[in-house]
């Protein structure tokens, strides 16, 4: 098995990313890789010998002070202002595991060769890489439209021995660091700053990181769902492929067939029923979790393409002698796809935490609160609260980022696409549905304790591993560490049985 990742022009693809992560592997340039690299610096050193007319960003200042002209002495100053300038952030801290993946993602972009950085620059930043040396970077500051200016320049900052960075499990200055290392900070040339603090990586790592998770959730959401459906003694019927055919959404139709799969063999779902119909949260389980699943091939298709792209300003083109200002870094593709991803997976909280609600109403036979003595003890009535206060934030967490939009640089950049406040808010919310799903886990397994016969043996198979760590609840106990148990139980799950864009 090869340890390393070779960064080229091929695409990254999600299956790819999950591998480097999960397996650590290291990044190496390939060949092809770096002589892009170096072709697109000589060529702007040669450009820049040769004439002395304004080159946004590359010998002019940034934003509305595009038009003063900067003297080629203090080109390298220029760009070392800008990082200083720029790394503004605030609020928390991003996590470490994004923190990596926008290093990953930012020496994909900058290896297609058309932003004119130096060669040296890009194998500090897959040193950074290599060494988990992250750079400490704030979630609050970016716009998502000149790119995620704030965040990306405090990932930069490093490279030129400033601002600070995390190794080893502690909080270094990253000038304390290089020394560590034996390395000198990075002279910034002409528009390497620039090319550095434009892009789109804060979104996009944040994205990838929250569709890899979506997914997986996806896949849980599916098999929670059934575990609930056989706990509450539903109905297969409407699981049935001809229903599905007639209306064939993608999504709908994997579900279902995973519905199918995951109780096949059941006593339970296969009696004689008493009821002619389920509630929704349960016959419209396809339906909705499908939905959320064609969204999130989208939000897939968006980000994959912004990922292997190039998303700084200005572009040089070698090949064609052009040096073109545009928007690339402009983060409105994301900015949606975060808010459509928001929507769709706050749907898989909304409709858990119903069933939730059903299999605790004391329906169907099964106790009221799913526990004996109901009274004396309250059993699982406050879990159900818990998931509807997670759910009502996550309404809120829902609501558009991209609607909005601010005037900054006093007019220039008079739209903005708020995609980074659309990712953050995107990952609190995923988590959210961690959480709902954990509790709904914990609500079915234990009302599945009450039926007879048995449900199906992939079901049984699965809450046999749960229930050797999260018991049955005969008696009032505390229900926040059976939560958390049950969240770390869903994560390990989908390591070990390798879950992934199923």
């Amino acid at each position: 098995m090869d340890s390393f990742h070779y960064i080229s022009t091929t695409q990254l693809d999600l299956s790819t990313i999950n591998t480097i992560i999960l397996e650590q592997k290291k990044i190496k340039l390939s060949e092809e890789a770096e002589s892009k690299i170096k072709n697109c610096r000589a060529y702007l050193d040669n450009r820049m010998e040769a004439q002395n007319d304004p080159i946004y960003g590359i010998n002019t200042g940034f934003g509305s002070l595009y038009d003063v002209k900067i003297s080629k002495e203090n080109l390298s100053q220029l760009q070392e202002n800008l990082m200083m300038s720029h790394a503004c952030g605030t609020g928390d801290k991003v996590p470490n595991a994004i923190v990596k993946l926008m290093i990953l993602l930012k020496v994909q972009s900058l290896s297609y060769g058309h932003s004119g950085v130096q060669l040296k620059t890009v194998l500090r930043l897959i040193e950074f890489y290599n060494n988990d040396i992250l750079p400490i970077i704030y979630t609050q500051g970016s716009l998502g439209a000149s790119g995620d200016l704030s965040p990306l320049a405090h990932l930069a900052l490093p490279l030129i021995g400033k601002g600070e960075v995390y190794y080893n499990g502690e909080t270094h200055q990253a000038d304390e660091l290089l020394k560590t290392f034996n390395w000198k900070p990075i002279v910034m040339q002409s528009k390497e700053g620039l090319a550095l603090l434009n892009g789109t990586q804060f979104m996009s790592a944040y994205g990838i990181h929250l569709i890899i998770k979506s997914y997986k959730l996806s896949y849980f959401a599916d098999l929670i769902g059934s575990v609930s459906l056989d706990a509450f003694d539903g109905r297969i019927e409407p699981f049935n492929e001809l229903v599905h055919l007639v209306r064939p959404h993608n999504g709908q139709l994997k579900t279902a067939e995973r519905i199918r799969t995951f109780l096949e063999g059941s006593q339970l779902i296969s009696q004689e029923k008493e009821h002619v119909q389920d509630p929704y949260s349960f016959r419209c389980i396809p339906q909705v979790h499908g939905a959320t699943k064609d969204t999130l091939s989208f939000v897939e298709k968006t980000f994959i393409t912004e990922i292997n792209a190039v998303t700084d300003n200005p572009n040089i083109f070698v090949a064609d002698d052009m040096i073109i200002s545009g928007g690339n870094f402009h983060g409105q593709p994301l900015a949606l796809a975060l808010d459509y991803l928001k929507i769709a997976m706050a749907e898989i909280g909304n409709i858990s935490e119903r069933r939730i609600y059903q299999l605790v109403s004391g329906l169907r036979g099964l106790p009221t609160f799913l526990v004996d003595n109901p009274g004396l003890n309250s059993g699982f009535m406050i879990p159900q609260y818990t998931a509807a206060s997670i759910v009502s934030a996550n309404k809120q967490l829902a609501t558009p980022a991209s609607v909005d939009s601010i005037v900054s640089s006093n007019g220039q950049e008079d739209h903005v696409s708020m995609g980074a406040n659309a990712a953050t808010q995107a990952f609190t919310l995923v988590n959210n549905i961690e959480r709902i799903l954990a509790i709904e886990l914990l609500n079915a397994s234990q009302a599945l304790e009450f039926r007879k016969p048995k449900t199906s043996p992939f079901i049984e198979a699965f809450l046999t591993t749960y229930r050797s760590d999260i018991k049955f609840v005969s008696q009032d106990e505390i229900l926040h560490d059976l939560i958390q148990k049950s969240i770390r139980f869903i994560d390990d799950y989908c390591i070990e049985n390798e879950l992934l864009f199923d």
